[in-house]
């Protein structure tokens, strides 16, 4: 009689901490396509992803890298950056005919008023139908960057220049980011993706 472990070895991108499996099964047995938000430590990427067998595939995306070239000043990583990177990719996927999907955040925890809750609301803003509970999405204050503004006008201007360096480097005062963040938006929308 042969014995051994009862010891068995996760899948290598489980074991890498990059997929949980059994979340992923359960988003790809509806048949939807999935609104997938990623946060990195520079920018947001947002993509409409549908399962195949031989593969997933990425039939739109978004990257807060693509918002310079629509007027954006403020920084590529914020709350304001993964709804307008969502936004974006909402509008392209409404342009290629697809009008719903399913939230999937990865292995990020699921942490209300968060950046992906964000992305997500800017996704249902441009259009999409996502399945979501209201109470988990961040207020518009915090989406539009209104609190920042309040905070910046709160500050001395030396504060301001200490801690807004790399706005103000853009060009842009941070109590003007809801301005930027509106005009930001309206370009998408007027581009008409």
């Amino acid at each position: 009689m042969a014995q051994g472990t009862k010891y068995k070895v996760a899948f290598r991108r489980r074991r890498e901490g990059k997929t949980n499996y059994a979340a992923r099964i359960k988003l790809v047995d509806h048949d939807k396509p999935r609104l997938v938000v990623r946060l990195s430590n520079s920018y947001v990427n947002v993509q409409i992803i549908m399962y195949k067998k031989d593969g997933d595939e990425t039939i739109v995306s978004a990257n807060s890298k693509e918002l310079i070239d629509l007027g954006w000043l403020g920084g590529l990583k914020n709350t304001s950056a993964a709804y307008l990177t969502a936004y974006l990719c909402g509008k392209k996927a409404i342009a290629n005919d697809i009008d719903n999907a399913i939230l999937d955040v990865g292995l990020k925890s699921p942490i209300k008023g968060s950046k992906i809750f964000a992305a997500l609301k800017g996704a249902i803003d441009a259009g999409l139908e996502i399945p979501h509970g209201e109470s988990v999405l961040p207020s518009d204050d915090r989406i539009t960057g209104e609190h920042i503004a309040n905070y910046a006008e709160s500050l001395s201007e030396d504060e301001v220049k200490k801690l807004f360096s790399k706005y103000l480097e853009k060009g842009l005062q941070p109590v003007d980011l809801p301005k930027n963040f509106d005009e930001t938006k309206n370009k998408i929308d007027e581009t008409g993706v």
